[in-house]
């Protein structure tokens, strides 16, 4: 028997310039500078600048404004998020760097440049694709490795497929060109017994492998949005890093959380803050997420869960 899709068409005018400042009107959005809005709409499309007056909403439904919500408002937003995603986005460059060099370095050292396809170094943890096929984690990942490095242009893989076609390349090249998730991935699956996988935790400030790994996929998660231009602000994240850490070497935090900072961008941005402390003591990062704040004093930075005395706990001192 078929199945049959309804498909809901969406039969609404597209709408100009102009008449989508005059629905911001009759919903409420009041301008200081009427003048300067068609240039923003032209530039930055009305539904990506609406999830910054999101939260404006008086009413849900019918999409009207609280009192004294102002366009330049959500522009000054706007540009905020744009600014620290910036900042975010130099973050976990770092991150992922010293990630990849310390996977590089610790495993061929002992376990030669293939060690990425050495099954006897990873949980022989199966999944199930889309199409129904069973595979374990590890080929999954290493065969997204393969992809990413036959896509890649980077002049030496292009030289190492040109000079040894068919054949594997070692960690130090193909790991070079992994993304932030494949290489989290892989993290991830390396036995927990294995030395080097608690080495690797170690060197980037943490005691414990499980602890690294959740960290690792809510950062990758963060870098995606990043890289897709999309909204921190005010934003509920869907992964959540481990919050309680296993006698910290370094500063963190001393009281507990409030649900609110864990499911906002706070903690992934803490946990950002403390890897970058023992990847590259002199960042800037922390300093520069400050300053945003200190020049931006109108930006209510708790929608971002900064709240509850944050700027006493040691990692933000």
């Amino acid at each position: 028997m078929g199945h049959f899709f309804y498909i809901a068409m969406s039969n609404k005018p597209a709408y100009s310039v102009a008449n989508q400042i005059s629905l911001l009107k009759q919903r409420g959005m009041l301008f200081r500078d009427e003048g300067n809005a068609p240039h923003f709409l032209e530039n930055i499309s009305y539904y990506r600048l609406k999830g910054y007056w999101w939260d404006m909403q008086d009413d849900y439904t019918l999409h009207t404004l609280k009192p004294n919500t102002y366009f330049e408002d959500i522009v000054s937003r706007y540009n905020f998020d744009r600014h620290l995603r910036l900042i975010l986005f130099d973050a976990i460059e770092r991150i992922e760097i010293a990630l990849r060099t310390k996977m590089i370095y610790h495993l061929a050292m002992n376990y030669g440049g293939l060690w990425y396809l050495d099954t006897t170094l990873f949980e022989n943890t199966t999944m199930t694709l889309f199409d129904g096929t069973v595979k374990t984690i590890h080929q999954n990942t290493v065969d997204e490795l393969k992809k990413e490095f036959n896509r890649s242009q980077e002049i030496f893989i292009k030289d190492h497929r040109y000079r040894y076609p068919n054949q594997d390349a070692d960690a130090w090249k193909i790991l070079e060109v992994a993304s932030m998730g494949t290489l989290s991935k892989l993290y991830k699956n390396l036995k927990h017994q294995l030395p080097e996988k608690a080495c690797i935790a170690k060197e980037m400030g943490l005691n414990l492998h499980s602890e690294l790994s959740s960290w690792l996929e809510a950062i990758t998660y963060v870098r995606n949005i990043i890289a897709h231009h999309s909204r921190m602000w005010s934003r509920n994240m869907v992964k959540k890093p481990t919050e309680q850490l296993n006698n910290p070497v370094g500063q963190w935090f001393i009281n507990p959380l409030a649900t609110v900072q864990t499911k906002k961008p706070f903690l992934i941005i803490s946990s950002m803050v403390y890897l970058c402390n023992h990847v590259t003591p002199n960042h800037q990062i922390k300093s520069k997420i400050l300053d945003l704040f200190n020049t931006n004093p109108n930006i209510p930075i708790y929608k971002l869960g900064f709240l509850n005395n944050w700027e006493n706990e040691p990692l933000w001192k």
